[in-house]
């Protein structure tokens, strides 16, 4: 029985990062002898042990053959005869595909360290064609170390289309895909995750909703960028750098999306994407079954963040039904995701990286002054029924009058 600690584990120790996740690997064991030693079992397809003391996680070293498409097509052989290369041979990049035993010694069969030199995400074997999932995890790589030079090999890249032309990528289940999308949203470079895809000729295929896009003009004057595609690319990008929350950076990735049904006679003018953009953003989130948090927020993001952008121009009976429609009075943290999303928009753009944008603290300023409003003389007043709401919304509304600002010079 040898151990052997696997992985990126091994890959960020030699980049000179702290590993979140350490992975292990046992060779010339069985799952008896795992579960004598006081292992506990709980991998469903191929044998995983929690370690009796530390509760991380074992695998027994093991081979893989392709039985069917798709993730979870594959047969798995866990012999005890089966050598930490075999397993290592079954991984999806060089640089994930290194090991190092008890005694500190790399195991390096694939020249892993070599790509880490030379800062190339290039793939273990051909066997990387089987797994539908691994264009989704190269494209999170390159997402992850694009800030440290990385790109994907021309071969790799090869590969990955060879792989949307056997129509894999159509195998693909769409809780996969979110887990996977959801990671690189959290990476340093999100929008690396979308443009590498692109690049590798896979995007129309995954997420031809955000394909479109890119071509598509905007009025220079606003975005100098004038390519919608590059400017959601920026407004992601911009969204990370700012430390958003993946639910603020998918919302910045999604709002815009009904940009690509603009009717061409009134480009490059987009007069009513954000009613176009909510049918194709809430298609996008039931297609990959986005969580309903982030779903939410990206719906309201795509419909009214025109309305935060031009919000010193909205009369008072206009604001009062945005803060209504967006369910500012009882999700006010919610509203304020939403104008977060609509700095990242703003500043989403060439030249404009830094833009001042008071719009969104003055709206949340206004939000946070009608919550705390004391609603208490209506209530008191005897009125019921919907007289009540609507003698709260004219309470509510004479207040926005007497507080409203003017837009700043």
């Amino acid at each position: 029985m040898q151990v052997y600690r696997v992985g990126g584990a091994i890959r960020d120790q030699l980049l000179g990062i702290t590993s979140k996740d350490i992975d292990w690997v046992i060779t010339g064991s069985t799952p008896e002898e795992m579960t004598a030693k006081g292992y506990r079992a709980i991998g469903k397809d191929f044998p995983v042990f929690l370690h009796p003391e530390t509760k991380q996680e074992y695998a027994l070293a093991r081979t893989e053959r392709k039985i069917s498409r798709g993730y979870a097509g594959f047969s798995f052989n866990t012999d005890p005869k089966i050598t930490i290369e075999q397993d290592l041979a079954r991984r999806d990049l060089t640089i994930n595909a290194i090991a190092q035993d008890e005694h500190g010694n790399i195991i390096d069969p694939f020249n892993g360290q070599q790509d880490i030199k030379d800062k190339v995400l290039r793939h273990v074997s051909e066997a990387f064609v089987e797994d539908p999932v691994r264009v989704l995890r190269v494209a999170r790589f390159a997402a992850r170390f694009h800030n440290r030079g990385f790109t994907i090999a021309d071969e790799t890249k090869q590969l990955i289309k060879q792989i949307a032309d056997s129509g894999e990528l159509n195998a693909l289940v769409a809780e996969r895909v979110w887990v996977e999308m959801d990671k690189a949203l959290a990476e340093p470079d999100p929008q690396v995750f979308f443009t590498s895809l692109r690049d590798c000729g896979v995007l129309n295929t995954l997420f031809p909703e955000i394909d479109n896009l890119f071509g598509v003009p905007q009025t220079a004057k606003y975005h100098p960028e004038i390519d919608t595609g590059i400017h959601v690319m920026m407004v992601l990008k911009k969204a990370a750098e700012l430390n958003y929350d993946n639910e603020i950076r998918f919302a910045a990735l999604t709002h815009d999306l009904g940009k690509a049904n603009t009717p061409a006679d009134i480009l490059p003018s987009h007069h009513g994407h954000e009613q176009r953009g909510v049918s194709l953003t809430r298609q996008f989130c039931k297609k990959w079954r986005v969580p309903n948090a982030t779903t939410e927020l990206a719906l309201l993001t795509c419909e009214f963040h025109t309305h935060i952008h031009r919000i010193y121009e909205l009369k008072s009976s206009t604001l009062l039904k945005l803060f209504k429609q967006t369910d500012g009075f009882r999700r006010p943290e919610r509203f304020i995701k939403m104008t977060l999303a609509c700095i990242a928009d703003v500043r989403g753009r060439i030249s404009f990286e830094n833009e001042p944008y008071p719009q969104a603290a003055y709206a949340c300023r206004l939000l946070e002054k009608l919550n705390a409003l004391d609603i208490s003389p209506v209530l008191n007043s005897g009125v019921k029924g919907q007289a009540l709401g609507q003698a709260i919304h004219n309470f509510r509304l004479e207040y926005l009058k007497s507080i409203k600002e003017k837009a700043p010079d």
